[in-house]
Order: C-alpha cells, then sequence, then structure tokens
C-alpha cells in the first residue's frame, strides 16, 4: 500500500484526497499539510490523516512514501526539491513552478538524483479522446501530421482574469499535450488578436489565436475564447498526409423536442475531464510501485513554462517569438 503525503489542503487537494483514498487502488492518504492548520485538519478529516502545517515535516515524515502537492503553484518549488533531496516520489499539479528558471532548477535537481522522482499533473495525457488521437496518429495509417486546429473555449471568466492568464491559466494545457501528440518540439510562437468580444473588459483581450511551430515544421492554432457563453468546447483535429483525425466529442443524449435535433454542449471542466484525473493519479500510484514515472515528467513542466513565456511575449509584442528549451536531457529519453 502506498503511503501519500498530501501537501496543499485547497479545493483540488481536497479533491485529490477523497480520490486517491475512495476510488484509487493500492494507495492511501496519511499525512496532511498546509500552511492554514484549520483547512488542513478539514483535510485531514476525510481521510483520518495526520496534520503539519510545514510541508518538510510531511515530506521528511517515515510514514510518508511519496508526496501529492496542490499547494498554489508559486510554492511548488520548494515542495517538489524537498521531495527530490528526500528520495521520495512527487506528484505535482500543474504548474510545475511558475518560472521557467525554477522549473530548470527541478530539472536539474532531479538529474542529480539520479531518479525519476517527478510527474506533473497535465492530466489531458490521460482523457480518452486524445488517447485515442494520439494512438491514431502513433500508427502511422495517416502519414506524418502537418497542422493541427484546436480550441479552448470557456463560457465566462470573472474580472479578474487577465490577457496573460489565457496563455498561463487556460492555453498551458494545450501546450503540454499538443507536442506530446505529435512527438515533436515547439520552435516559435505568436499570439493574434481578433477583435475582441463584448464581454470582456479593459485587462482581458478575449478572443486570441495562439499559432504554435514546431521543429519539424508542424503548424498549430489554438483558439482560446474564455466568454464564448455557450459552453465549455475543447476540440483538437490534426490534418495529415493522408488523412484527417479529429478528436471526439463527449457523448450527450441526441435530442428531438419542438422541430430540432439537438445534442447537448458541457458547460464545465470538472465534468469534461473529471475522469481523466482518476486515470491519472492511478496510472501515477501503478508507476510509483515500480519505480517509474510514465507520465509528463520534469522537463515537460519545464517546456510548458518556457513555451508560455514565448506566447506571453508574442501577446504583448505581437512578433513571432523563439521557444528555445535546449536539447532534452538524456535522462528524460
Amino acid at each position: 500500500m502506498l503511503r501519500v503525503g498530501v501537501v496543499g489542503c485547497g479545493a483540488i487537494g481536497k479533491e485529490h484526497i477523497k480520490r486517491l483514498n475512495n476510488k484509487l487502488q493500492g494507495v492511501t492518504v496519511v499525512v496532511v499539510s498546509d500552511v492554514f492548520e484549520e483547512g488542513a485538519k478539514t483535510a485531514a478529516a476525510l481521510c483520518d490523516g495526520k496534520v503539519y502545517t510545514d510541508a518538510n515535516a510531511l515530506i521528511n515524515d517515515a510514514e510518508v512514501d511519496a508526496i501529492v502537492c496542490t499547494s498554489p503553484g508559486f510554492a511548488h518549488v520548494e515542495t517538489v526539491l524537498a521531495a527530490i533531496k528526500a528520495g521520495k516520489p512527487v506528484f505535482c499539479e500543474k504548474p510545475l513552478a511558475t518560472t521557467a528558471d525554477d522549473c530548470k532548477k527541478i530539472v536539474d535537481a532531479e538529474i542529480a538524483s539520479g531518479k525519476h522522482l517527478v510527474q506533473v499533473g497535465f492530466m489531458r495525457r490521460y482523457d480518452k479522446g486524445y488517447i485515442q488521437v494520439k494512438e491514431a496518429l502513433d500508427s502511422g495509417e495517416f502519414g506524418a501530421p502537418l497542422m493541427l486546429h484546436c480550441t479552448h473555449r470557456n463560457p465566462e471568466v470573472g474580472t479578474d482574469y487577465t490577457t496573460p492568464m489565457a496563455v498561463h491559466d487556460t492555453a498551458i494545457h494545450e501546450i503540454d499535450c499538443l507536442h506530446w501528440l505529435v512527438d515533436d518540439e515547439y520552435e516559435s510562437a505568436q499570439v493574434i488578436m481578433p477583435g475582441s468580444t463584448k464581454y470582456t473588459h479593459s485587462e482581458l483581450k478575449d478572443p486570441q489565436i495562439m499559432l504554435l511551430r514546431t521543429k519539424k515544421g508542424i503548424c498549430i492554432d489554438v483558439e482560446v475564447f474564455v466568454n464564448c457563453k455557450f459552453g465549455y468546447d475543447i476540440n483538437c483535429e490534426v490534418v495529415c498526409e493522408e488523412g484527417v483525425v479529429k478528436m471526439p466529442a463527449p457523448a450527450t443524449p441526441i435530442i428531438r423536442k419542438e422541430g430540432r435535433l439537438s445534442t447537448g454542449i458541457e458547460t464545465s471542466w470538472i465534468n469534461r475531464f473529471i475522469d481523466s484525473y482518476d486515470v491519472e493519479l492511478q496510472d501515477w500510484v501503478n508507476s510509483v510501485a515500480k519505480g517509474e514515472v510514465n507520465g509528463p515528467t520534469a522537463w515537460d513542466g519545464y517546456v510548458a513554462a518556457v513555451t508560455a513565456d514565448a506566447l506571453v511575449r508574442a501577446q504583448q509584442s505581437g512578433n513571432i517569438e523563439a521557444i528555445v528549451t535546449g536539447e532534452c536531457p538524456k535522462f528524460y529519453k
């Protein structure tokens, strides 16, 4: 039985505690920590676990075999580095860290440890639809991928949501999963700003078209529209040399009523991707038991951060911005 300590007892932390204890196999949460003691106590009640207010105390607890980090992004780097130092596997919710420099510190520390210990919580790689597209592309049946057309649409966002957040909070999922789909590395980024919807505000350009080009010349466009009003609409279409592979939409009932034929559109990211969280964390538990990391690595977290930084620069400059990550270390190949 894998004994897990959860660092960070906010909403996603509590959800993962319930998931690990009640849904998944071969794992139990034994310790939780949060800087807010009352929040930690509330979370501990979900698993009958021990409470700390210091993440380092949790990480170094002899009863803890592995760590799940769900604290705010700015705090991730300290927790993940401490887990690596302790030699314990750590599942870190995205982002790996809030700066590319901090992500690189984690990469360097993990390589120096000689052990694969870090997995990043990019759950779209565990979504059934994306997996089906990946399997189709990897089969070689459709030839080389040439273009990707994607959308990431939300019904609405609050007035505290700003233009850079369209990258860091929204497109970050596409940033990770799209280069994984086509097994390639990014080379450049550009952002085009259409006319803004009347539902946005002065600090948010909405919608945006984000353009990525890979080293093999694959061109990717991602429409990010976070006040689309009609639903949570995620799409991905890959145009290949000998065919087109399009991700299926989630199944909903087909309704015939009042002279109309209609199907529903999901309105919540939680409902759209909830199953992938279960698959993701079960895979992590199974991999830890084997001493492996099979999901997104610390290097993937670093690539996402560098790419996001380039897109934010492109938002501001309007130019094509280079994405420079350097060669992927042999450790991660």
